[in-house]
């Protein structure tokens, strides 16, 4: 069998398996409501874009701004061709944000965290993962088990008592290095890391805490500083990674804050960030507006949480069971996979784009539909969304 058979067999067994997917086209902005080719008005549910900043004017405005002042890119990596002022002005921007004293951008997130724990950690250190946490944070600790041979440990999802267990079990092994590395907001569950929990077993047993906060920056605190900010813990987390490709304008790019000692080191010895191009100019202008448009108008991230608990609330009231929580992911489990990818598509129909996960994405029998509310959402698209939700859902038998 060729090359091309070959994968041409496995994908059509996605298909038969019903985890295929497929790209749907969007042929205007990201926003709230939007336009779908051969679809035409769809309300998204499916977005990242939390604080409808993809299509904000302001931030737009500013990426323009950038690709004019300092044209499409940097043609090479920072250290070798030179870094643009507007990178260093949203890296002091992201660290102020967070609450942090520097910060270092990555093309992605997806970079920072694989930037990461391979430059930290050698083999006398250890890394002690969330079982929940994002594929960015697992593969950046394969990656670095495989590169620099350091050990590696994962707790039950938000367990403390587990946590101190492998914290307790690496202080016996002399670890140098222990870093706990979990998410701020776990995207699958929609529920929150205990941080002041987390936080004191690092401080008793002398490690270090890394949280990424993708789901978080611009969603959590009441200033939508994160993680930490819920927690009134600003400047206690030690490294932060996130990204700009969810609330901060929803473009691309990520970035990992903490000391400033930390960001210098980074840029030293942390490989995606010495052998890729900056952040394209345009991109480093929008997500500095979108950080400081943010700063300006704390009012989007309650009214995001408002349209988060309204639509949680309504979808309890129709006979739906989402998980409980207090983030914008509203997650409503349904079983088989086969069933979120029919209800999707459903919907879909109905003209609201929400997407179904199954496995692998989750675990067996917890597939589900996963809804995200944005602070550009509207009373009438949240209604438009239930009524879709609960025809569908009756003609499924599942309310």
């Amino acid at each position: 069998m060729s090359f091309a058979a070959r994968l041409g067999a496995e994908l059509e067994q996605f298909k038969r398996d019903g985890v295929y997917k497929r790209l749907n086209y969007l042929e205007a902005p990201q926003a709230a409501r939007t336009k779908m080719q051969g679809r035409g008005d769809v309300v998204i549910l499916s977005s990242n874009n939390y604080l409808g900043l993809c299509n904000e004017p302001e931030v737009v405005a500013a990426g323009k701004r950038a690709l004019d002042q300092f044209g499409a890119g940097t043609g090479s990596v920072r250290f070798i061709c030179g870094t643009f002022t507007i990178h260093r002005e949203l890296e002091q921007a992201l660290a102020r944000f967070v609450g942090c004293e520097s910060s270092l951008t990555y093309a992605s997130c997806w970079n920072a965290n694989e930037g990461l724990v391979a430059t930290l950690l050698g083999e006398q250190d250890i890394v002690i993962s969330d079982q929940l946490n994002h594929a960015s944070i697992i593969d950046a600790i394969r990656l670095a088990k495989t590169i620099t041979k350091c050990q590696t440990a994962v707790y039950r999802h938000s367990d403390m008592a587990d946590l101190e267990d492998k914290l307790r079990a690496a202080q016996a092994t002399k670890a140098r290095l222990k870093l706990i590395f979990t998410d701020g907001v776990f995207s699958m569950e929609g529920d929150i890391a205990k941080l002041p929990d987390i936080v004191a077993l690092a401080r008793k047993y002398d490690a270090v805490v890394a949280m990424d906060d993708s789901h978080a920056t611009g969603v959590l605190g009441a200033s939508g500083r994160g993680t930490a900010e819920h927690y009134a813990m600003l400047g206690q987390v030690d490294i932060i990674t996130s990204t700009l490709g969810k609330a901060l304008g929803g473009a691309a790019g990520g970035f990992t804050a903490g000391a400033a000692e930390l960001a210098d080191y980074l840029t030293q010895r942390s490989r995606p960030q010495l052998f890729s191009n900056a952040l394209p100019p345009t991109v480093a202008g929008s997500a500095l507006a979108a950080v400081q448009h943010v700063e300006h108008h704390p009012e989007l991230v309650r009214q995001l949480h408002d349209h988060a608990r309204y639509f949680r609330e309504r979808l309890v009231a129709l006979g739906f069971k989402p998980l409980p929580g207090e983030t914008p992911i509203v997650p409503v489990i349904l079983g088989e996979t086969a069933k979120a990818i029919q209800m999707s598509e459903l919907l879909l129909n109905e003209g609201v784009f929400v997407t179904g996960f199954g496995y692998p994405v989750v675990p067996q029998g917890h597939a589900r539909i996963r809804c995200q509310l944005s602070a550009a959402h509207t009373r009438d698209d949240l209604d438009f969304a239930l009524a879709a939700f609960k025809r569908v859902g009756a003609s499924l038998g599942l309310i």
